[in-house]
Order: structure tokens, then C-alpha cells, then sequence
């Protein structure tokens, strides 16, 4: 039998692509692979939208909130890094991440020490003793945001977000949620009508205003659209998952508008979807690839607990806002959810032997 003739070997002077054409190289052959520094990044843009928006409706308050979060991180990062004797993980953007989350999720009016102490707690509790990134249980900047608002009820409270005396209009008023909450206390001594209750409240926070930014709350949780844009660029680069997101509005229509067409709330579920931390905290928050289910049934499943929870802490609980605890509470159940939710092989699984 005759033998085919080994290929001849390129020419010493052979051109640079001739050259990379013929190149061969074990597997994998990965041409774009999906780092850390890489998705933290593909985050950072997601979040210019809010930040730009936030920095528009409440100036100066947001660049000195934000940027001290993220600064305080960092330093935080790099000295647990330094105590541990491990290299620095602060050129992964993972702490620049958390930092403004986390700015983004508190009221303009936090003073300095509560950033400070939110960031450490952040790291320290929610990362480091977890043995760093990808080992946490529950998102870093959920645990430093759930220990300021614990122990500092007062300065994050609904009155923390209105000042009167304020040349910003916007300040003056109170959030959407807050306001929400409070018509629903009077509603129910009876001091007010319920329709009119409702018209009232939908033409002061009408949905053109919570789509815009032009309301007051947290400084990245006014605009709509800014968060869509971010959110939709997350899912397209495949760094978020969008069966969260899918799962918590999912929820969050159903049961919101259901507590509308009983009275238990006077928002519809549009106005629950636009306002508060909702788009923020389903896009940004709650897709974190390490506190979050694996399987893309487990993922939907962990989006539908948390707009359940967010509908019935805003709707029975003394609190206007439940992204946060909600969050928090389904980031514990993520274990089990992977167990539950483990894929049946192709073929069905292996007999067992007798």
C-alpha cells in the first residue's frame, strides 16, 4: 500500500499568515475567554447609564457617595489580601464592582461614616471570610447595605431621603414607595378615599417620572431607562443571566397586580416594576454569578422567590423597599436550589448495578 506524503513543512520565508494559518496547538481553542477583570468590567458600563443619571438628578451628593464606597473597598480589598498574605485581587475590578453597588444603593443623604462602614462590611463580612471571590455565599455589597441599614435605622429611613429645606426640588419629595406606604396607612384608618388616594398618587409619581429618573430615592434606583440599557447590555454579553431577571418581573406582575386589584396596594405593577431598586437590583444585584443558582431552571426558580419576596415585604412589612432582604434570603436557598435543579444526563441516568 502506498503511504501518503507527509505535508511539506512551510517555507523558512514564508509570510506571518501563512505561517499563523497552519499553526497547530492542543485544545482548548478558546478564542475569547470570559475573565473576571473581563465581566467586571462589561459591569462598570452596564452602571454608567445610573451613574450619569444619578449624577444629573443629585449632583454632588452621588460622586462624593459613590467614589467614596469605591475607594474605601479597594483599600479594604488590599488589606485583607495583605493580612491573609495572599497577591492583591484588586486589579480584578471586583471590589470596584461592589464599591458601586453599593454607593448606588443608598440615599444621598448617608453620611460619610455609614459609606465607610457599609464598604468594610461588604469586604470583610460578605467576601473575605468567605474566603474571597467566588467563594461567598451571599453579594458582598447586599451584606454591607443590609449592616448600615440595621445599625443605622435612622440616617437610612424614609425621612433620611426628604429635605425641605433643599434647593434640589427633587429632594423635597418623598420616594415613590414611601409615599405608596404612607397613603396606605391612612387608606386604611379610613381618613381617605381609595380612588382618589390612587389618582393622586399615580399622577405625583406617574410612570413618564420613574422611567426619567425624576423622582427621589436611591442614587441608582431613579431611572428606568438608564437601568434597562445597563441590564439589556449585561444579558447580551452573556455576563448576566436573564432567566433572573425574568423570573423576579415575572413574579413582581403577577403578584403586584394582584394586590392592586384587591386594594392591599395602590401602585399597579408597572409602578412596582419602575420604582424602587427593582430594575436595579434584578439586573445588577441578584444576576451575580457567584451568589446565584448554575442551571438555568435553578436561576429562574431563584428569580421567582425574589420578586415574591420583594411584593410581600413592600406590600405586609414596615419597610417601603425589599430588594435587599429579599435578595439576601434566596441567596441562602441557592445550595438547595442547585440540588433540586441538578440536569438529568442525555439518555436518562446511569443503571444501577444489582
Amino acid at each position: 500500500m502506498s503511504q501518503s506524503k507527509p505535508p511539506e513543512p512551510a517555507e523558512p520565508n514564508a509570510s506571518p499568515a501563512i505561517l499563523d494559518a497552519v499553526r497547530v496547538a492542543p485544545s482548548p481553542h478558546l478564542s475569547d475567554v470570559l475573565t473576571t477583570r473581563r465581566m467586571m468590567v462589561d459591569v462598570i458600563i452596564a452602571l454608567v447609564p445610573a451613574i450619569a443619571v444619578a449624577v444629573w438628578i443629585f449632583r454632588w451628593y452621588a460622586v462624593v457617595q459613590v467614589g467614596l464606597c469605591v475607594l474605601v473597598c479597594l483599600a479594604t480589598e488590599a488589606a485583607f489580601c495583605l493580612m491573609r498574605r495572599k497577591p492583591t485581587s484588586v486589579g480584578d475590578y471586583s471590589a470596584v464592582v461592589t464599591g458601586l453597588i453599593l454607593g448606588l444603593s443608598l440615599p444621598w443623604s448617608a453620611p460619610w461614616y455609614i459609606a465607610v462602614i457599609g464598604s468594610v462590611a461588604a469586604i470583610g463580612l460578605g467576601k473575605a471570610v468567605f474566603g474571597g471571590l467566588g467563594c461567598n455565599l451571599f453579594n458582598p455589597a447586599m451584606v454591607g447595605r443590609a449592616f448600615v441599614m440595621l445599625s443605622f435605622a435612622r440616617e437610612l429611613g424614609a425621612s433620611a431621603y426628604v429635605d425641605a429645606q433643599s434647593k434640589l426640588e427633587i429632594l423635597t419629595q418623598a420616594t415613590p414607595l414611601s409615599l405608596a406606604k404612607q397613603f396606605a396607612a391612612q387608606l386604611a384608618e379610613g381618613k381617605v378615599d381609595a380612588e382618589l388616594v390612587r389618582a393622586q398618587l399615580q399622577s405625583a409619581e406617574s410612570i413618564w417620572n420613574l422611567l426619567a429618573g425624576w423622582v427621589n430615592g436611591s442614587l441608582g434606583e431613579t431611572s428606568a431607562v438608564a437601568l434597562l440599557i445597563g441590564g439589556l447590555y449585561l444579558c447580551c454579553r452573556r455576563v448576566a443571566a436573564w432567566q433572573i431577571p425574568v423570573g423576579i418581573f415575572a413574579a413582581v406582575l403577577l403578584f403586584a397586580e394582584l394586590g392592586y386589584w384587591t386594594n392591599v396596594t395602590l401602585l399597579n405593577s408597572l409602578h412596582h416594576m419602575a420604582a424602587g431598586s427593582l430594575l436595579f437590583g434584578a439586573f445588577f444585584i441578584a444576576t451575580d454569578p457567584v451568589s446565584s443558582p448554575l442551571t438555568g431552571m435553578g436561576r429562574f426558580i431563584f428569580g421567582l422567590g425574589i420578586g415574591l419576596a420583594v411584593v410581600v415585604i413592600r406590600l405586609f412589612s414596615g419597610y417601603p423597599e425589599g430588594f435587599m432582604f429579599a435578595v439576601l434570603l434566596m441567596n441562602a436557598t441557592v445550595p438547595l436550589i442547585n440540588r433540586w435543579t441538578i440536569p438529568r444526563p442525555f439518555g436518562g441516568p446511569l443503571p444501577q448495578r444489582g
